[in-house]
């Protein structure tokens, strides 16, 4: 089978080679891979920022595709089925652990960008009949963290949901919040992104090199009662303000350190509001699933700004490492 392989940390060591196809075992379903989907975490691989144990390897951990063969003993998935694989596959629900929550595609196992993947049935969940692979590829980190932000703040009709840019998790976020009912505010420094924010639905925006205090715009907007979410991805510039922009018993989701990976607060601000600051590395399987299936229902179609061919995998990299200049997710067709 084809293949990209990373060779060494560095975005030169993308190559491409020739593997033997994998052969289902007993409860294995082989995938013929037909997208992938770019992630941060593939980009910090990629660049020698995000610690691997060993090269070469097979990246990107987001991608989709169809069930070329299965192994004894699966009935959930027959030939032909369009599949999502997760990026976590050993991780089919509950708490994280250690064993489970650390084996993601793209770093440890292989990725998505091979032309067949071995996985076990138990990772793949069923491809919504509305999105193409393209779109189905950008689901299993993005949307799955987006989800899981929502649930984790109970975000229902009435609930006021605060975004910082306009990057997959935050695209994805907008959408699911707006189908739950919710009212959505978003931040970018540009003013097209914006407005492509408010086609999908965004009730505010602020443009935060206009407004470097985003955080009291949004109190604002709310008549100073705060935002119920804030999904936190940008990190040290960008922490403090969401703390800020919370309302008394909000959830501050933090996913992101665009800007860095240290950042201060005033403790007594989380304290008095009663906040809830939770961190988050994805979810397991069974998110995927409960967010593919709310995709389903909604119709909702990912906001993917650029596709690449599968030729040309280093400027797919490459654009995702200009940072700021996509609106939604980057996906890699095979």
């Amino acid at each position: 089978m084809q293949a990209i392989e990373l060779s060494a940390p560095s975005l030169d060591a993308l190559r491409a080679v020739t593997l033997p196809r994998p052969q289902p075992g007993p409860g294995q379903v082989l995938v013929r891979m037909r997208a992938a989907s770019l992630n941060f975490i593939d980009l910090a691989v990629a660049t020698g920022r995000y610690p691997v144990p060993r090269f070469p390897l097979i990246p990107v951990a987001d991608g989709a595709g169809e069930v070329a063969e299965i192994g004894a003993g699966v009935t959930e998935f027959a030939v032909g089925d369009r599949v999502i694989p997760h990026s976590k596959p050993l991780w089919l629900g509950g708490p994280a652990r250690a064993e489970t929550g650390s084996a993601t595609r793209g770093v440890v196992l292989p990725g998505s960008l091979a032309e067949y993947v071995l996985l076990p049935a138990s990772a793949l969940v069923p491809t919504p009949a509305h999105l193409s692979d393209e779109a189905a590829a950008t689901l299993p980190i993005a949307a799955t963290t987006a989800w899981r932000g929502l649930r984790a703040a109970n975000v229902r009709p009435g609930s006021v949901v605060a975004l910082i840019g306009t990057g997959g998790v935050s695209v994805f976020a907008l959408q699911l919040a707006k189908a739950a009912g919710a009212t959505v505010i978003i931040t970018s420094s540009s003013d097209d992104k914006l407005e492509r924010a408010k086609a999908l639905g965004a009730d505010y925006t602020i443009n935060y090199r206009r407004t470097p205090a985003w955080d009291e715009a949004v109190l604002d907007i709310t008549g100073g009662n705060g935002a119920d979410l804030v999904i936190e991805t940008g990190g040290t510039q960008t922490f403090g303000r969401s703390i800020d922009a919370a309302a008394i018993g909000a959830t501050v989701f933090v996913i992101g350190f665009v800007t860095g990976a240290t950042a201060s607060a005033d403790l007594m601000t989380i304290m008095t509001r009663a906040l809830n600051v939770q961190g988050n590395n994805t979810g397991p399987v069974s998110d995927l699933r409960d967010v593919a299936r709310a995709i389903a229902a909604s119709k909702i179609v990912p906001a993917v700004d650029k596709i690449f061919g599968i030729d040309e995998v280093p400027q797919a990299y490459g654009y995702l490492a200009e940072g700021g200049r996509h609106f939604g997710k980057i996906a890699i067709a095979h």
